[in-house]
């Protein structure tokens, strides 16, 4: 969690940075800041819970954070080797109790468009929220690609400005371990 503020900071200027607004030169539209904030504490919610979680049982390992953005939303993926989980099996959280815990993936649900989880080595959750008025974001696989394509796959291509970054770090060690910056097109 040494590097959680950096992860959320780069989560926050990629939002920021293909905002429609941005893309045409003036201010940001309406609703820029839920579309930041809402995906920001998903984000944050998802890192949590691979440091947290993820990493319980074992030692320290990376969450690799690759994030695509353009004028229509964000893809944001996190990839880690802790151990997996079935979302399916985590039940939503009482409410009305609000308990201090156990909220996280219910929280990830209610702000993202679209969660997906694929466990392995390494496990995939990938986040998707779309602008307001977006059907699809290009690559978020709303376009009959495989979990497999989704990488890159037809990303960019409506000619708009996109964002890409990649980040690796270290979920419970002194060191981060950067491996990319922002690529933009």
């Amino acid at each position: 969690m040494t590097y959680r503020h950096l992860a959320l900071r780069v989560v926050a200027a990629a939002c920021k940075m293909a905002a429609p607004g941005r893309v045409e030169g003036g201010s940001p539209g309406l609703g820029q800041e839920d579309f930041e904030a809402q995906t920001v504490s998903a984000f944050g919610e998802a890192f949590n819970n691979i440091a947290i979680h993820g990493y319980r049982d074992g030692p320290p390992g990376d969450v690799d954070i690759e994030i695509e953005s353009d004028a229509d939303g964000i893809i944001i993926r996190l990839m880690d080797t802790g151990c997996s989980f079935d979302p399916a099996a985590i039940e939503n959280p009482p409410i009305d109790d609000l308990p201090e815990s156990g909220m996280g993936l219910f929280i990830i649900k209610s702000f993202m468009d679209e969660v997906d989880y694929c466990p392995g080595s390494p496990n995939v959750l990938r986040l998707v929220k779309r602008r307001e008025g977006s059907s699809s974001i290009a690559g978020d696989g709303s376009e009959g690609s495989s979990e497999q394509e989704h990488s890159d796959a037809g990303f960019g291509a409506t000619g708009r400005r996109t964002s890409s970054f990649r980040m690796r770090s270290v979920s419970r060690s002194g060191a981060a371990r950067a491996a990319g910056g922002i690529k933009i097109q």
